[in-house]
Order: C-alpha cells, then sequence, then structure tokens
C-alpha cells in the first residue's frame, strides 16, 4: 500500500544576498543604531499545503511557473524537510526530475550505472538482474567502458533517464515531459514512461500541458505562490485554473 500525506506544511528558504554596504551605512547601522547588518532574506516555497494521497491516485500540479510545483515535487521525494507540518511518504519513490545530476564524469558508463541505481535504492543482488536491461535500453554499446566526461548531453540523458526507470515505483514523481534523444528513442522513452505511470500505485505529474493532466490524472491541484487554490476532480481544477487566467489577462 503507498500513502502520501501532507498536513499544514510550509516551507521556508533563508537566502543570503551579495550587497554592498558603504561605510556610512555601517557606521549608522552598527555603531548608531547598534544593529548587525544582515542581507539574509527569507523566501516562503509553500505554505499551509495539505495533500493526501492513496493508491490508484493519478495528481496532476499545475500553475504559472515559480508557483511552487517543482519545490512541492521535491518536498515529497525528500529532498526538502517541511518547515512547518508534517510530510508521510509510504511506498519506494521514483523521482524523475533533474535526473542527470549526480553522475561521476570520470566514471564509465557502467560505473554510473551502479552509483546512481545504488542511490536509488537497489542493492547489489537487485542490480544483478538489471544491468544488461538498462544497458541495452541506453543504446549506448561500446561507450558504455568510457567515461562519462566524454558523452554528449543526449548520451548522458539517455543513461540517466534508462538508470531511473528501471526501478518499479510505488510512488511516481514526475516532473514536465522528458525529451531524451533523438526520435526513435523518444518513443522508447515514452512507452516506458507510460508501463511506470500504469503500474505505479501513486502518481504526482507537474506539466504546463493541460491535455496531458486531463489525460492522464484523476485528481489536480492548482498552485499559486507556494497555495493550493483549488483542489479535486481533475477537469474542474483545470476549468478553474484557465478561467482565472483568462480573467486576469482580460484585466
Amino acid at each position: 500500500m503507498a500513502k502520501i500525506a501532507l498536513t499544514d506544511v510550509s516551507l521556508t528558504f533563508t537566502v543570503h544576498q551579495r550587497k554592498r554596504v558603504t561605510l556610512k551605512e555601517y557606521l549608522i547601522q552598527t555603531v548608531v543604531h547598534r544593529r548587525s547588518i544582515s542581507t539574509a532574506v527569507s523566501v516562503h516555497a509553500l505554505a499551509g499545503v495539505n495533500l493526501s494521497l492513496r493508491d490508484g491516485d493519478r495528481l496532476g500540479v499545475i500553475g504559472h511557473n515559480g508557483a511552487g510545483k517543482s519545490t512541492l515535487l521535491k518536498l515529497l521525494a525528500g529532498i526538502y524537510p517541511p518547515t512547518v507540518g508534517t510530510r508521510e511518504v509510504e511506498g519506494k519513490i521514483c523521482s524523475l526530475f533533474d535526473i542527470s545530476l549526480g553522475f561521476e564524469p570520470e566514471a564509465t558508463g557502467w560505473d554510473n550505472i551502479s552509483y546512481r541505481a545504488f542511490l536509488q535504492g537497489e542493492s547489489p543482488a537487485s542490480l544483478r538482474g538489471k544491468m544488461d536491461g538498462i544497458a541495452a535500453f541506453t543504446e549506448l554499446g561500446s561507450f558504455l567502458d568510457v567515461p562519462v566526461r566524454h558523452y554528449s548531453a543526449g548520451m548522458m540523458m539517455r543513461l540517466a533517464f534508462s538508470i531511473a526507470t528501471a526501478i518499479e515505483p510505488e510512488v511516481l514523481l514526475i516532473d514536465e515531459v522528458l525529451a531524451v534523444g533523438d526520435m526513435a528513442f523518444q518513443e522508447k522513452a515514452q512507452a516506458r514512461m507510460k508501463e511506470m505511470m500504469g503500474s505505479a500505485r501513486i502518481m504526482v505529474l507537474v506539466a504546463h500541458d493541460l491535455k496531458t493532466i486531463r489525460k492522464m490524472c484523476n485528481r489536480a491541484i492548482w498552485m499559486q505562490q507556494g497555495r493550493v487554490m483549488g483542489a479535486g476532480p481533475t477537469d474542474e481544477v483545470v476549468d478553474a485554473y484557465i478561467a482565472s487566467v483568462t480573467r486576469t489577462a482580460a484585466a
């Protein structure tokens, strides 16, 4: 059984800005007012988010750029802990975003398959049975014996995608549609994505393509400035989002 539960979750980042301070400003603040000069700024990425998902749920997350959609995915994946509130996620997670991060440039493709697979929770025993399948899916052949610093961007994405999608997730987190390699490989990648979407117990998909959200998801949330503006059946939430965008454009 898989489960996602967020209760009153908020996430705040502290960003330190580089700011030049004149000698006059420094003396006034520190000597006259006896205050230290701080360049720290708090960024409220998520605010009061509540979410409950169970087996069979397919959730679409929509909203403008900067609405907090990708941040929400990273919080669900465990990359960001909540500043306030509680996060509960049960089930094996596969996160399909930033999939090309974490490679060792001086190591071969084969070695990087092992490194990344272990980071995804595979054991040496479980990886042994998947290694050849991952290698075959990449279609990189003898390039797997070469350090990945010599790979093109397309080759890196092929390798990353093949490793990331080799596990059998219970909770699948996807940020946008992946464009991987040439047209033939993209067809393979899309077929594998559909297979994973069908087998995962819970899926959370971030996308700007509202047609994809309507097609793939039975529920949706609309986010704006880190808050959930609407939640419920997909068509209702998408229609409300479109109506809001239309009103704003008209105004």
